[in-house]
């Protein structure tokens, strides 16, 4: 868009709160902008993001709250494959069965060392997941001590899918392995599993590193180093590992879609895995800024506001945009939320709770820079009560209605709709409940700290009736994201970004001055697991 058109929008206001669309857009302008390069986690163009978001907390005398000025640095390990490397070989008695990387199967590079090899026998274990609230231990009665333990893809259908999300993750099947001793993973794809996201499309990401922040030892957080080596096999490889074990691949996958979940055995033969990473340092910050609340007692719980700042850099394309400049994702939640910083810095009556506004790197690269904060908080961590989380709001249409991901599992669902209708708008559920979108944002760092939380989009509603929002969330997705045409070309809606700023800033103000702290609710499994 050109200088002339910016210069053509017009400022609106509310009642209570009025937000700038002139700000709001030229914060996504900047953020969004060429010369910040796809604003990669640890690039020169997310610095130059981050000191904007820095020198933007200073003007409008946002207190620092980092742990360097308005900066908390994230010290991160970069891992990535040497793809010439990978070796893995069945050993069926007499019999070598050697597979093909990536032909028939991927592995990803190793943060904790640069040298990975393993030898064992094996054990499958169904899912591969411990889950007591459940009732459902896929390692009752094996032993899979010093052993590579075989688990599918997934979970079982039966399961909730935002708790299932949570059991079934990568992290989790890792540490359900380890803890029961096992030195290596090999996942199994499934027939469901490849109608999602068939094994083709993961060749996509085999140049991809892998990133960790670093703890104070200098080793890689959410890592086991009892896991040696790890592989995810295609179809046609795990029917070669099951053509002599007792129970065949294609009775398990008919009971998976029958929903039973197939007993764990040990298979014959031995494996063979090896591979070889390169690793390299590199850190990007977290930027922290505070709003002090009023009351002398209440000061001293923090509402906190996230939204990520970083995005995913150069596209591998031959075309000459190749710049992924993330302007809905996330320099549009980005933008969003400095405006409700100007916000909250303007009140002649500031809330009674303190707001933390923190800008998080690494996302893009599994949530680090939150995770990061969350683990290593510049306020203590109890006096955290609540987390507004700000991630890819699409505005491109005027929604009527808000979407808050994870607000039925506390009492913040009613506090989200009290703000939200103090702007006119209302709040509706989840729509796509089966994506389990509530463990897959910033905020759910904060909520495995026991922090409540939402993650807070415009919903599908249009207050056009010759509009279809859920049709223009779906034109995004399809055609815009993670791809260098998620630009400052697209048809924003200022009325939207004003809007969804309105309700941002109601929500952060009503969860600032009520008289109670959000509670989970009573018997929520996030609660339970994470709030005590």
């Amino acid at each position: 868009m050109t200088l002339k058109a910016f210069a053509q929008s017009e400022v609106t206001t509310s009642s209570q709160f009025s937000p700038d669309t002139n700000r709001i857009k030229s914060h996504l302008f900047f953020l969004a902008d060429d010369l910040l390069e796809g604003r990669d986690t640890g690039s020169r163009g997310h610095d130059i993001a981050t000191l904007y978001i820095a020198t933007e907390f200073a003007k409008y005398g946002l207190t620092p709250m980092g742990t360097e000025g308005y900066f908390q640095q994230v010290p991160f390990r970069k891992a990535s494959l040497i793809q010439d490397s990978p070796k893995l070989a069945f050993q069926f008695g007499d019999d070598t069965v050697t597979l093909d990387y990536p032909k028939d199967y991927i592995t990803s590079p190793d943060l904790l060392a640069t040298t990975s090899s393993l030898k064992g026998e094996m054990v499958f274990a169904g899912y591969g997941i411990v889950a007591d609230e459940l009732n459902h231990n896929d390692y009752k009665n094996l032993d899979v001590s010093g052993k590579v333990v075989v688990i599918l893809s997934g979970k079982p259908l039966s399961f909730p899918s935002e708790e299932g999300a949570h059991l079934a993750s990568g992290y989790q099947k890792n540490k359900y392995a380890a803890e029961r001793g096992a030195i290596g993973v090999i996942t199994l794809s499934t027939p469901i599993r490849e109608k999602v996201r068939p094994y083709q499309s993961l060749l996509n990401y085999i140049h991809t590193p892998r990133m960790a922040w670093l703890d104070s030892n200098g080793e890689p957080a959410n890592t086991f180093a009892q896991i040696k080596n790890s592989a995810y096999l295609s179809r046609p490889a795990a029917e070669t590992l099951f053509a002599h074990a007792p129970q065949s691949l294609e009775s398990i996958y008919h009971l998976l879609e029958e929903d039973k979940v197939p007993e764990g055995f040990d298979l014959p033969g031995t494996v063979e895995m090896s591979k070889q990473s390169l690793h390299s340092q590199i850190s990007s910050p977290n930027v922290v800024g505070m709003i002090e609340g009023t009351d002398p007692v209440l000061k001293n719980e923090y509402v906190v506001f996230s939204a990520h700042s970083d995005h995913i850099g150069f596209a591998k394309t031959v075309k000459k945009d190749n710049i992924n400049n993330g302007a809905m994702d996330n320099a549009s939640g980005t933008a969003v939320m400095l405006e409700t910083a100007r916000l909250f810095s303007g009140l002649a009556e500031k809330p009674k709770r303190s707001v933390l506004f923190v800008s998080v790197t690494g996302e893009e690269k599994g949530l680090l820079g939150a995770d990061y904060f969350a683990r290593n908080p510049t306020v203590p961590l109890k006096s955290m009560v609540a987390n507004v989380n700000l991630d890819m709001p699409i505005l491109t249409y005027p929604f009527a209605d808000v979407i808050a991901f994870g607000a039925s599992h506390s009492d913040m669902k009613a506090s989200v709709e009290k703000a939200a209708g103090n702007a006119g708008i209302t709040l509706s559920p989840d729509p796509w409940p089966q994506q389990a979108l509530f463990t897959r944002s910033d905020h759910y760092a904060f909520v495995k700290q026991g922090i409540p939380a939402v993650f807070m989009v415009p919903g599908l509603t249009s207050k056009d009736p010759n509009i279809d929002g859920g049709k223009a969330f779906g034109q995004f997705l399809a055609t815009h994201y993670h791809k260098p045409s998620d630009d400052t070309s697209q048809p924003f809606n200022w009325d939207a970004a004003k809007t969804f700023t309105e309700v941002n800033a109601e929500i952060g103000y009503t969860l600032a001055t009520q008289e109670k702290a959000p509670k989970w609710n009573e018997g929520d499994f996030f609660g339970n697991t994470f709030g005590q």
